[in-house]
């Protein structure tokens, strides 16, 4: 599996793992922030940006390559469907992760009766479905949906959308789809040993406020963070806040 990842700045590693659509550029304010204390690592995800997908087939399998990439302990940032796959490097590789900050994540993201806490399995099939018809629109709209309700939304999904294939057309996202659909990783919380740092927006549509309380009770050391006007992308609608937290978090487990 080859895995794309640009890398700035100098100090500890801090590895960042974006959310299904984007790439690793998505994070480059943050890096940019973080560079005179960090070394940062920006990942393309398979089937993202630069990065293809390759024999790619769920978090697991990407989260042992990136163990494998980074067999020094590294801290990980995880957006959304990077968090998922931050999860399990967690989970699985415990020797090689200091801390973890899970961003608007969830352990599952389809909701069933003893999961509220997600968005149904028919509109993240949809997404999908969607895909092979109107690939740029479906994904526009996808971005827009995670900005809803966030002061200066139109502003921050314009900025989104210009830097949207700065890394090239993603050629997996079919694939990612399937995973945030069937990968439960709600087992893995006892096993996520590390300090986790929750940051969640308090309108988030995607992964509601609830999936971060719960893991913040499930995992055996979580700081709660939550932005109240912020939705999907804190780090994006509330730039400056959230570079603040993720750095104290970030040196306090350095």
């Amino acid at each position: 599996m080859s895995v794309f990842i640009d890398t700035v700045g100098r100090g500890p590693d801090v590895v960042f793992l974006h959310g299904w659509g984007l790439h690793g550029g998505v994070f480059e304010r943050q890096a940019a922030f973080l560079a005179d204390r960090f070394t940062v690592h920006l990942v393309d995800l398979p089937g993202h940006g630069h990065s293809p997908l390759g024999d790619a087939d769920g978090p697991a399998k990407v989260a042992q390559t990136l163990a494998e990439l980074f067999p020094l302990p590294v801290q990980v940032v995880g957006w959304s469907l990077g968090g998922l796959v931050a999860q399990h490097w967690a989970a699985s590789f415990p020797e090689r992760v200091k801390s973890v900050a899970l961003v608007a994540t969830s352990p599952r993201f389809v909701r069933e009766p003893a999961w509220p806490h997600a968005q149904t399995r028919e509109s993240i099939e949809a997404v999908g479905a969607n895909l092979a018809g109107a690939f740029e629109l479906t994904l526009q709209r996808f971005l827009g949906l995670q900005l809803m309700g966030a002061p200066d939304a139109r502003e921050t999904l314009k900025a989104l959308k210009d830097t949207l294939f700065s890394h090239g057309r993603p050629q997996g996202l079919e694939a990612a789809l399937s995973w945030l659909l069937h990968d439960d990783a709600r087992p893995l919380a006892r096993d996520i040993s590390c300090p986790a740092g929750l940051f969640y927006g308090a309108k988030d549509m995607i992964t509601p406020l609830a999936a971060g309380r719960w893991l913040a009770e499930a995992l055996p050391d979580a700081t709660l963070t939550v932005f109240e006007q912020a939705s999907h992308a804190p780090f994006l609608s509330h730039e400056s806040e959230f570079a603040v937290a993720l750095a104290r978090h970030l040196e306090q487990h350095a």
